[in-house]
């Protein structure tokens, strides 16, 4: 058997941009090879691709649709068609030739959708095909999300229904596929997000100190937001939120980093922060590579906090846990990851934050040191990717 992970066309693999599935797709495919499990990567073509020992095929694209396009516009919507097409005959000879049992792992609707339609059922079967559901639509309640998932995400619904095995990344989400699709639910399973706790780290006080110099952030104490600007992340709510904690304390800062999906809605987070008064301490601080980078900024938080309107399976709530840095969540899905998470309303934040913030330092340790066990202990890809081959094996 060899399983073929499938790059989503949004940005090359290994991503030198915030991408989420772009990471798992790494992940696991980096936890197989451990494993001597055959693996390989499709990914769409790149013109410089980062530096990497995986097993990547690229399936070409014209170098127009090669980069990275963070607004999520016609653009995007095109590249991914584009993608989605080439992948699919790339798939298509690739099931003729080859002689293993493959397993095929979708992360992406579009990429699936078109495989469906372009290639024949008779050769489709000659293939396990798995699907990845990232999207946190499917846990909001059936009522609130069902037209914008009908409107919005038809394509991920063939897609689910022309699959041997679909994961869910939480309960509500798997709940959902079955009871609305009409899926059976021996094809749906819940198999949760890793992270790679080796990148993730906690670093030393004296890199720390040298990584707030460097970004003028020196003397504060930081709570950090990290996700693309846009309305679903709720960087203006947590401002909102935050703001009377903020004026309290002097040296308190509210920073967040991702990249900038609407212009607009980064505008609302400024002036939200200006009609508060707490312009001086809302701090953007821009976007930054996963790995390394990512894991620098997590570590010179104090506290992060995760206040998404939905989500799957939160990648950056366990970067920040195995950075050693506890998670406060509010969000109205919110789930909690185990100790060094902490689950807010937005009513109680501010007042959980400032009794962990200023609480007496051994405790906050004990707080940081449970934070990132929780990482190492139940989120490591290892596991995940284990848990992901068994199923592959049961079909």
């Amino acid at each position: 058997m060899k399983i073929i992970e499938i790059g989503t066309g949004y940005t090359p693999i290994p991503a030198q941009v915030a991408a989420a599935t772009e990471s798992v797709v790494e992940e696991l495919t980096k936890s197989y090879i451990k494993m001597n499990q055959l693996v390989g990567i499709l990914d769409i073509s790149a013109q410089k691709r980062a530096e990497h020992n995986l097993p990547i095929t690229e399936v070409m694209v014209p170098s127009f649709f090669t980069k990275s396009d963070v607004s999520l516009g016609i653009v995007h919507k095109l590249k991914r068609v584009v993608y989605s097409v080439a992948l699919s005959f790339k798939l298509k000879k690739m099931l003729k030739n080859e002689n293993e049992i493959l397993v095929l792992h979708f992360h992406n609707q579009y990429n699936l959708f078109f495989f469906t339609k372009l290639v024949s059922k008779k050769l489709r079967s000659k293939a396990i095909i798995a699907y990845t559901n990232h999207n946190g639509y499917w846990s909001l309640p059936w009522e609130e999300a069902k037209d914008i998932l009908h409107k919005r995400y038809f394509q991920e619904i063939t897609a689910m229904q022309n699959s041997d095995l679909i994961f869910a990344l939480n309960p509500d989400t798997r709940n959902s596929i079955i009871e609305n699709l009409n899926i059976s639910p021996e094809k749906v399973v819940e198999i949760k997000n890793g992270v790679n706790t080796d990148v993730y780290s906690p670093l030393t006080a004296e890199i720390k100190e040298k990584i707030k110099k460097e970004l003028n952030l020196s003397g504060k104490r930081i709570i950090l937001q990290v996700g693309s600007v846009y309305d679903n992340k709720g960087q203006a709510r947590s401002v909102r939120m935050l703001a009377p904690l903020l004026k309290e304390n002097t040296d308190l800062v509210y920073a967040y980093a991702g990249g900038i999906v609407s212009q607009e809605y980064f505008e609302e987070v400024r002036q939200t922060a200006a009609n508060l008064g707490v312009e001086d301490k809302v701090i953007y601080l821009g976007s930054f590579a996963p790995g390394i980078e990512m894991n620098e900024i997590y570590n010179i938080a104090d506290a992060t906090v995760f206040n998404s309107i939905y989500e799957g399976f939160p990648l950056v709530c366990l970067e920040s846990l195995s950075a050693g840095t506890p998670v406060f969540i509010c969000s109205e899905n919110a789930r909690d990851f185990g100790n060094g998470c902490i689950v807010c309303t937005k009513e109680n934040i501010a007042d959980k934050l400032s009794g962990f913030l200023f609480n007496n330092e051994d405790s906050c340790r004990e707080i940081c040191s449970a934070a990132r066990k929780t990482a190492v202990d139940i989120y490591g890809w290892d596991k995940i990717a284990l848990d992901c081959l068994n199923e592959f094996i049961k079909l």
